[in-house]
């Protein structure tokens, strides 16, 4: 095995790895989800804005891309509130869970944005998924509220990945992922006080503990992170990287488990509705390749 590709591919297992971690800290940092994530786009815009491979590509930019970009980071402000929103309304499986129904969106949405044909193996694929949302629907008793705003996350998420697939010719990935993330902290800044008009005892000031998580928050689960993967991406193949990424859901749901016990708070049709969710996400790599998909992967930002 060449020695590149086998860093690489460990490498994007370490990105997947740090991945799995955003749930948590979406969790245990003690704010909103609105100012969790007003926070982490601003620290990550700032540590971004220290790389000198940005601002080598960044000045090249033309603004009819400038400004698509900045309509795509309003949907990707979206989604990051309605995943963390989620995950306070309910925990961190039932969040990832939900995230991992991209197909279904994907299967249905990408015909729509690329104009091509319906691919029969992705609507069955997609058809798969109702049953297992609604095993996860049924037996989740208070968590409804987190699955209906997972849901919608991942919808957001759908949109705004197929959007960056066709700007990705455009630019370059770390431009995007700039943009976008400074386009969610200036847009939260200006809606920071009709948010606080509305809302009663919102706490803007992060105690010195969230200060820390915060910070590797960003670093360690955005920057890092999307920083190797570029470098692994040039190594490893795109159906490699596909189902690497696969386990994004099961590392974070393994950490929701042993980090808070949410095992013991939900019903075993719950994960017998997840594992054959996730089964359709791990057969949907397989089936690409057989039938031989060679679209070029989707632009994301991660979670």
């Amino acid at each position: 095995m060449d020695p590149e590709y086998r860093k690489a591919y460990w490498l994007y297992h370490l990105c997947v790895f740090l991945w799995g971690f955003t749930a948590v800290f979406g969790r245990i940092i003690d704010l909103t989800e609105t100012v969790l994530v007003w926070y982490r786009m601003g620290i990550t815009a700032v540590i971004l804005l220290c790389l000198p491979a940005l601002w080598r590509t960044i000045r090249n930019m033309d603004k009819r891309t400038f400004w698509q970009l900045v309509g795509v980071g309003v949907i990707v402000t979206a989604h990051w509130l309605t995943f963390y929103g989620s995950i306070k309304a309910s925990n961190i499986s039932v969040a990832l869970t939900c995230l991992a129904t991209t197909s279904f969106f994907v299967s249905v949405l990408e015909p729509l944005f690329f104009g091509r044909k319906f691919i029969w193996h992705e609507l069955l694929l997609a058809v798969l998924v109702i049953p297992a949302m609604y095993l996860i629907f049924r037996f989740s008793g208070d968590y409804r509220t987190g699955i209906i705003l997972g849901l919608l996350s991942t919808l957001f998420a759908t949109i705004f990945s197929l959007f960056n697939k066709k700007m990705i010719s455009r630019t370059k990935p770390l431009n995007i992922t700039f943009v976008e993330i400074a386009t969610g902290f200036v847009l939260l800044s200006l809606l920071m006080p009709v948010y606080l008009s509305f809302t009663e005892q919102v706490d803007l000031t992060p105690s010195t503990v969230d200060v820390i998580n915060l910070i590797l928050f960003a670093g360690l689960c955005t920057v890092v992170p999307f920083t190797l993967s570029l470098y692994c991406m040039r190594h490893i193949s795109v159906f490699t990287a596909s189902i690497t990424l696969n386990l994004e859901p099961v590392y974070g749901i393994a950490m929701a488990i042993v980090f808070f016990n949410e095992n013991a708070h939900l019903e075993p049709q719950f994960y017998l509705g997840t594992l054959m969710l996730l089964a359709v996400v791990f057969i949907n790599p397989f089936i690409q390749r057989r039938f031989g998909d060679k679209a070029a992967p989707p632009v994301t930002i991660g979670e």
